[in-house]
């Protein structure tokens, strides 16, 4: 056998033995059953189960608390200077935990005032009301006192979770004591987003898993009424039991409903149902912020057009998207709620492509991720693959 050269003067080129190269195994992927499907869900609370709140805490974050006694309009600022949508209040005379200053507490003001004195007296008062009032707005109209929870940050983030489920709320501070004062310490407040968003980052491999549509698990609340049945009821709420609005709604109009009924959007639709925006009580803030408690007169297409220019969008789904594909867009981008829309399925059923059909909240999510599903205990996670289970993650972020 002769050898060949590239040049005169290179040196031979040895050859390698032939090898017979092995067949790569199967990439297909794991076929998706509701038992694959129940596994990566019951794999999933085991992991939170194991971790600790401090687990989910950004490499970088920093923490807004507010004094009690400080006034409300300087509050505001303090909230929109930094970024953020809520802050832990501190009581400085007890040296104790006093709460959460949030949007609602904004929301529940603007409606006291509207119905026990004018927007003009409300902008002069507005200027002296202090953080520690603001429980005696909520009792004057009858809303429910935020329960004062909090959970150390050695907890795990599933009874932490459980918690967030079981007291309604969207954020749960996360308080520990000074070992030489014994004076309790905020040390940072968790949040619904920043809990999935730590699933999502942690959990790939079985959020892949969870492939079921969103309606058929039950995930959000959806339009009762089937528009196929004809005329409805003058008077009724075609979209019972969700709360809508059109661009001529007047942005007050709004604001009772945030109050009245708990929530912290509306969507805004048009005279087909099709979702054109959404309205949230951040919003509402961006109008209040000086003082011009007049701008509620506005109507939504008005105030719209004041809107922050870096306002992300509305994020829409169908309700044949799935759980799993939820999760993965939550670790992309910062996602609050979503609006089911009628899709390319119910368009073929006679349906209205953009209809809304429902919303869904990270309550919503969080309350269906963590339980109680009829899950046996007995179904064992998917196995972890040879290099073992993946590096914790924590996104570097500034949580509101």
């Amino acid at each position: 056998m002769s050898t060949a050269t590239l040049t005169p003067t290179s040196p031979k080129v040895k050859r390698k033995p032939s090898t017979r190269r092995q067949r790569a195994g199967s990439h297909l992927a794991q076929q998706q059953t509701q038992e694959t499907h129940d596994a990566a869900l019951f794999s999933i609370r085991a992991f939170l189960r194991s971790r600790t709140s401090y687990d989910a805490f950004p490499v970088s974050f920093r923490l807004i608390v507010l004094d009690s006694q400080l006034e409300v309009k300087k509050a505001l600022q303090c909230l929109l200077l930094n970024g953020v949508v809520s802050a832990p209040l501190w009581n400085s005379e007890k040296s104790v935990f006093a709460g959460m200053f949030t949007v609602s507490d904004i929301i529940h003001l603007i409606q006291y005032y509207y119905h026990t004195s004018s927007y003009d007296n409300a902008t002069t008062d507005v200027e002296t009301f202090r953080l520690e009032s603001l429980r005696d707005i909520e009792k004057s109209l009858g809303v429910a006192t935020p329960p004062l929870i909090h959970e150390h940050p050695n907890a795990s983030l599933y009874d932490a979770s459980q918690r967030l489920i079981q007291t309604h709320a969207r954020r749960l501070p996360l308080l520990d004591n000074d070992s030489e004062t014994g004076h309790q310490v905020i040390v940072s407040v968790l949040t619904q987003y920043r809990l999935l968003k730590f699933i999502s980052i942690n959990c790939t491999r079985d959020i892949q898993s969870l492939h079921l549509p969103l309606r058929k698990l039950g995930i959000g609340t959806y339009v009762q009424r089937d528009f196929s049945d004809g005329e409805l009821e003058p008077g009724k709420n075609p979209y019972h039991p969700i709360a809508t609005a059109t661009l001529n709604t007047t942005v007050f109009d709004v604001v009772h409903m945030f109050s009245e009924r708990g929530i912290s959007a509306v969507p805004i639709i048009d005279e087909n149902g099709v979702v054109v925006n959404l309205y949230e009580t951040v919003d509402v803030i961006t109008l209040v912020r000086l003082g011009a408690y007049q701008s509620l007169d506005l109507t939504i297409a008005e105030a719209l057009n004041q809107r922050s220019p870096d306002f992300p969008g509305v994020v829409i789904c169908t309700a044949s998207d799935s759980i799993g594909t939820l999760l993965q867009l939550i670790k992309k981008r910062r996602v609050h709620r979503l609006v089911v829309v009628e899709g390319e399925e119910e368009e073929r059923k006679g349906g209205k492509k953009g209809r809304l059909l429902g919303i869904i909240t990270l309550s919503d999510v969080l309350r269906y991720v963590i339980g109680p599903v009829d899950i046996p205990e007995s179904v064992e996670p998917p196995e972890e693959p040879p290099n073992g289970p993946p590096t914790l993650a924590s996104a570097t972020t500034t949580e509101s």
